[in-house]
């Protein structure tokens, strides 16, 4: 468990905390030669052979590196406007495919290094889960909507507001749940709600309505269970 743990989070590293977009809109555009595909790669197999942190697993990690690699090139070369969000959905989980393949292949291998111990892999994971991939996941999964308001320049909204805000109520979820007081969920998505009410009142977009509700109805849901997630492995290890 820990061992795939540890390759979810260096995959949510490789991905999504340390891929900038200029990397990602040069490999969509150059595709295979795209010399950024090659060091996000090569990221990939680093982080892999480093939080494991064992010399034996280096060949797993290349493995795990030339596999992404060919995962990425595969949904490059196919993805057009219109199907990206499907394509990221399918790479995304056949990415998670392999690393679990990866555990089986190596789960005979006794793990005898640790730089933490358990309990923190799996709190840093949860942790950095519902930061900026959760982010760029609900965006992605609800790209297919553009309401008119949401379209439009609004000089009174600070720059990326709205995501820093949805990740500040998700850790606050996450703290929520593993501290148990669930009664704290109800309060803050209140609120929300009342804070929110105002500028969908102004607006009179019953799309924007649906729309931001849809964000955070899945922005509390991730948060929730990935909470419970992590509260069930933590007490596993107790």
């Amino acid at each position: 468990m820990i061992l795939f743990i540890k390759l979810l989070l260096a995959h949510l590293l490789g991905d999504f905390i340390w891929q900038p977009n200029s990397w990602v809109k040069d490999k969509e555009t150059k595709k295979h030669k795209s010399i950024y595909l090659y060091l996000h790669i090569l990221l990939h197999g680093v982080l892999a052979a480093i939080l494991v942190g064992e010399i034996k697993f280096i060949p797993y990690a290349i493995l795990i590196a030339v596999i992404h690699g060919f995962i990425d090139l595969i949904k490059l070369h196919f993805q057009k406007k219109k199907t990206k969000r499907t394509w990221f959905i399918a790479d995304q989980i056949a990415h998670v495919l392999i690393l679990l393949g990866v555990v089986l292949l190596y789960q005979h291998e006794p793990i005898n290094f640790q730089w933490f111990n358990n309990q923190f892999w799996i709190l840093i994971t949860g942790v950095l889960f519902i930061t900026k991939p959760t982010s760029f996941f609900i965006k992605t999964i609800i790209s297919i909507w553009h309401p008119e308001s949401e379209n439009s320049n609004n000089d009174n909204s600070l720059t990326k507001a709205g995501n820093y805000i949805g990740i500040l109520e998700r850790l606050f979820v996450f703290c929520f749940i593993i501290t148990g007081h669930f009664e704290a969920i109800g309060f803050l998505l209140a609120a929300k709600s009342i804070f929110r009410f105002g500028d969908l009142k102004e607006a009179k977009d019953r799309k924007l309505t649906e729309y931001v509700m849809i964000g955070t109805l899945m922005s509390f849901g991730t948060a929730i269970v990935t909470g419970l997630i992590v509260q069930a492995l933590l007490l596993q290890l107790l």
